[in-house]
């Protein structure tokens, strides 16, 4: 009897651990890793939401491979170390496949070394400055060529030939800027000021006060986070209005309006490849969904899309690999395409950054965003400027680290 007894706890046992596996082998595990808190929040949040809405837009659909996509999600806190202790734990912990993540760039350069590590995979899905291209990192938001430059270059031909440049203190702000003032070099122009504020700093005083010495024609702004409240503000204070100054921002959206005074920002410009005015039957479900999920007070934006269309373009090379290796899903990405809201977007096989339409938008009283120029075609990416040579822009970057104490952004210690 007591042998009988011992065979079948065995058996409970065994059986207990078959089922076990099985679920585990039911799920596939995701990471989102984004600042749910600290001065980033304000951007992050809303991308994050993005994320979650594609993963659960797939389960509703059958899941992946027959199994359901489960999202662990872990905040960044808006620091940029905190970020990589988080990558990690994700990656050796949780057990993840991928990574869907990040919004600066002191974030995503000090994650990229854990990804390349552990020859993981991590969808980034800002706009950011170049200059980089790892195996590990596919680039879902715009390379320079794709923003910056276009933007720049048509600053230059309907708003002035004066300009002044602000941002915040670390590695985007800062090369987004040196590719500005080369190109701007290049069209005569002149850069009449060049200014930065600490990331998360309110201390935009001394910044505003150059500004109204130096009367440039247009303000090129590459602040991000809260500290935009603040900028706005004190720009207003001072007596500058977007019809004698424009500011053109690289780092707001609609989303990052909901917190600031639009009243301020009236025929202010931006550049993205995606605003929520874009008009095609995709975006209008985008949209619809979004707010049914979120709420009608939400607005989609380019980071919110690139967020959301990074898990689709994951989930298609996952389905054409029949795995979720990572290998195997990395050679599937460039054959592999998605019917965005803002278009059709595919994955660049020689650079693993993403084909983009870019657009140039004026604000609106609504807060929404009129779309006054557009390449109306994907505009293939090109991480890497010309106007210096790969090894100048490698030595400028490590010339930053170095100033910062071996970091991507100016801590102020």
């Amino acid at each position: 009897m007591k042998k009988k007894y011992i065979e079948y706890v065995y058996c409970v046992i065994i059986l207990g651990f078959l089922v076990g596996c099985q679920q585990k082998q039911e799920i596939i595990k995701v990471g989102v890793l984004h600042s749910l808190s600290g001065t980033m929040a304000i951007s992050e949040k809303a991308v994050a939401d993005a994320t979650l809405m594609a993963i659960e837009e797939i389960n509703a659909k059958g899941g992946l491979l027959g199994k359901k996509i489960v999202p662990v999600i872990y905040d960044g806190r808006s620091d940029a170390s905190y970020f990589a202790a988080q990558a990690e734990k994700l990656i050796s912990q949780e057990k993840v496949e991928v990574v869907f993540g990040c919004w600066t760039s002191a974030s995503r350069k000090t994650v990229k070394p854990v990804f390349e590590k552990h020859k993981h995979l991590l969808f980034y899905p800002i706009q950011y400055e170049g200059l980089e291209q790892s195996p590990n990192i596919v680039y879902t938001g715009a390379a320079p060529n794709q923003q910056i430059i276009p933007a720049t270059k048509w600053a230059f031909d309907h708003l002035g030939k004066r300009f002044f440049i602000v941002g915040s203190d670390y590695v985007f702000p800062r090369t987004a800027s040196a590719i500005i003032k080369d190109l701007l070099t290049e069209l005569g122009a002149e850069v009449v000021g060049d200014e930065y504020i600490l990331l998360g700093s309110k201390d935009v005083k001394p910044m505003i006060d150059k500004i109204v010495a130096s009367k440039p024609d247009v303000i090129l702004n590459n602040i991000n986070g809260d500290s935009n409240i603040a900028f706005f503000k004190a720009l207003r204070q001072a007596g500058i209005r977007s019809e004698d100054i424009p500011v053109f921002s690289f780092s707001i959206a609609e989303d990052e309006l909901r917190s600031l005074e639009v009243s301020q920002m009236l025929g202010d410009y931006l550049a993205w490849n995606y605003f929520q005015s874009v008009s095609s039957p995709e975006n209008e479900r985008f949209v619809k969904d979004y707010k049914a999920k979120y709420g009608e007070d939400r607005v989609t934006d380019d980071p919110i899309e690139a967020g959301y269309i990074s898990v689709y373009l994951w989930a298609e090379a996952v389905r054409e690999a029949g795995t979720t290796d990572i290998t195997e899903v990395k050679n599937q990405l460039p054959n592999g395409s998605f019917q965005a809201p803002g278009g059709l977007v595919y994955i660049d096989a020689a650079t693993q950054h993403t084909w983009k339409t870019v657009h140039i938008g004026k604000i609106q009283e609504d807060a929404q965003i009129e779309i006054i120029w557009s390449s109306h075609k994907p505009i293939r990416p090109n991480p890497f400027p010309t106007s210096r040579s790969k090894q100048e822009w490698e030595h400028f970057l490590n010339t930053l680290y170095l100033n910062w104490n071996q970091q991507w952004a100016n801590l102020g210690k």
